[in-house]
């Protein structure tokens, strides 16, 4: 029996007590050369891309450039989503590879503690990799001519708690016996190719994103629930029952979709708890990413993540996230 790829040295080309062990000057270069990786790590100007700029590092101070055509200075992190960074390099390095070596997921909890920072901190830094993350699937299509697509939603957040008396309580499958915050994560995944997840109040009404994210000609696998009836006019969909069985030997089956939930599942029971509201599709585009990339070692994991972050410009989300609730 072949060994797991998770299990194999050939996953773990990275370590937290390698990117630990760097001085300041190693972790500025391995920045530079993500973020300026066409030039070889030569800095650019973020503003106006002029190439020629000059070093006005102060004493002890952070790298900074000034650029002669603009005159404006820049950092390594300036306008992307490490943009004011107060820690150093490294730990936001460092942050990345914690993130990375999580297999379902990292809690923001458990991130601060490594890092030594406050929760704030760690979780705007967490949601801040998501971001990144999902600048991947913007305006992705799967499928097409000749390939398979699985589909599956699955229901997360808006928990009741049941009555504390066995005749007070109530079927909380209900719909006037729930709060109204329980949606539903859609999901498109091709065979041998990319996952792409969606938010929702119901299955139904994802059918129009369905058809603005699959391709024509697409062979679509689902299963036996009425939301996904309407697919059948735009393509060919086989269904199965998964109350009779989860896969037929003329390869109707919808695992890969199946899959991706019980990463996404296991990342709400095991690290997060309460996945659920505006976030909801963050940590769905997390587990997609994830679960795209869970062949892939760690070190280039690290680097990918890296780069999506450096090439990603100022959160709007969560720049100024704690100040912008408090004023509110």
């Amino acid at each position: 029996m072949s060994q797991h790829f998770l299990l194999s040295a050939r996953a773990r080309t990275l370590s937290l007590a390698q990117v630990m062990r760097l001085t300041d000057d190693e972790a500025e270069q391995a920045f530079m050369l993500v973020r300026w990786h066409a030039t070889d790590g030569k800095p650019i100007c973020p503003h106006c891309e002029c190439a020629i700029v000059w070093d006005c590092r102060k004493a002890n101070g952070a790298p900074r450039w000034r650029c002669k055509a603009c005159r404006k200075s820049f950092s390594i992190t300036s306008g992307t989503s490490f943009a004011s960074a107060k820690m150093p390099l490294r730990n936001y390095l460092a942050a990345t590879a914690i993130f990375v070596n999580e297999v379902k997921g990292k809690s923001s909890l458990a991130l601060s503690r490594d890092l030594g920072v406050q929760y704030k901190t760690a979780f705007v830094l967490a949601h801040k990799l998501r971001e990144a993350m999902a600048t991947e699937l913007k305006g992705m299509q799967v499928g097409g001519e000749g390939k398979t697509v699985e589909t599956d939603g699955g229901y997360f957040g808006g928990y009741i708690k049941p009555a504390n008396h066995k005749e007070n309580r109530r079927d909380r499958r209900l719909a006037k016996n729930q709060n109204g915050k329980r949606r539903v994560v859609v999901v498109v995944r091709e065979r041998g190719g990319r996952t792409l997840p969606a938010v929702f109040r119901s299955e139904a009404a994802a059918t129009s994103w369905i058809a603005a994210r699959v391709r024509k000609d697409t062979a679509i696998m689902a299963d036996e629930a009425p939301s996904w009836n309407e697919l059948h006019a735009r393509y060919e969909v086989s269904r199965i029952d998964h109350g009779q069985l989860y896969s037929t030997g003329a390869g109707v089956y919808t695992n890969g979709a199946e899959s991706f939930f019980s990463r996404l599942r296991r990342a709400e029971v095991g690290h997060h708890h309460h996945i659920a509201g505006s976030y909801l599709v963050r940590y769905a585009q997390e587990s997609a990413w994830r679960e795209d990339y869970r062949r892939l070692d760690n070190g280039r994991q690290v680097q990918q993540i890296t780069g999506l972050a450096m090439a990603c410009r100022p959160s709007v989300d969560f720049c100024g996230y704690w100040q912008r609730a408090k004023a509110a």
